[in-house]
């Protein structure tokens, strides 16, 4: 059996809740503190330069998720799901394990709102199936957000059964209904909801009430799923992490 630990994100492309702090250093340190083996992101900068020049003492010379990876996350990949005049943004996700490919589907439905499925394939040793994670940012809007989770699982459902995936990130479901479609159509369980009965509070990050966020596994099972809601988790993002071991 092959045990990971795994962290989901978003971090606001580096900013506190209201774009009041730029705080991409103290989220690398804290991210680091824990050393997860995968770190899922979303709405993490590759470029902004009206930012980068406003903020030029703390903003560092290579993308964000490059800058977050450093030297402990030896692979990393980058999905840029919106461009505009000053950059881009999009998911990432960061491996202490080989990513042997990866691909990043365009879900983005009309409208102004750019959303991507950032998929990895991960080697973790010899003779040992592929890890597929899935690092996932959908709609604000729920008939977008309906289309985009019967992409995902179309998508799940084209990997062989028996290699494990693991799809994690911002669903912005507050009305929790991706549980019902991903176990339906996808095989696929939350592992907060199968540990304590419900999804966690992750929004926003200094006193969650809204149930954003999500890791879901199929092949896998999960141990000790934990929202990272207190200092300094708190004070990184609009958003507060995830955090589980998850084994197959």
């Amino acid at each position: 059996m092959t045990c990971l630990k795994i962290l989901t994100v978003n971090t606001h492309k580096g900013f506190t809740t209201f774009n009041q702090r730029f705080m991409l250093h103290e989220l690398r340190d804290a991210v680091r503190l824990i050393s997860p083996d995968i770190v899922f992101l979303q709405e993490v900068l590759g470029e902004h330069q009206r930012w980068g020049e406003k903020h030029q003492a703390l903003w560092p010379e290579s993308p964000q998720y490059e800058f977050l990876a450093d030297s402990i996350w030896q692979d990393f990949a980058y999905g840029r799901n919106a461009v505009y005049p000053e950059g881009h943004h999009g998911n990432a996700l960061l491996s202490k394990y080989p990513i042997t490919t990866w691909d990043n589907w365009d879900i983005s439905l009309s409208g102004i709102e750019k959303r991507g499925l950032l998929h990895c394939q991960i080697d973790t040793g010899p003779d040992k199936p592929p890890l597929h994670a899935i690092c996932v940012h959908l709609s604000l809007r729920e008939p977008h957000r309906q289309a985009q989770l019967k992409q995902l699982c179309e998508h799940v459902n084209a990997i062989p059964d028996n290699e494990p995936v693991i799809v994690a990130g911002d669903f912005n479901d507050w009305r929790q209904k991706s549980q019902g479609i991903l176990a339906r159509q996808a095989g696929m369980q939350e592992i907060f909801i199968e540990a304590y009965g419900k999804p966690p509070r992750t929004f926003p990050a200094i006193f969650p009430m809204l149930r954003l966020d999500r890791i879901y596994v199929r092949s896998a099972r999960t141990h000790m799923p934990l929202v990272l809601s207190r200092k300094p988790w708190s004070s990184l993002s609009d958003h507060a992490p995830l955090l589980a071991e998850v084994e197959f």
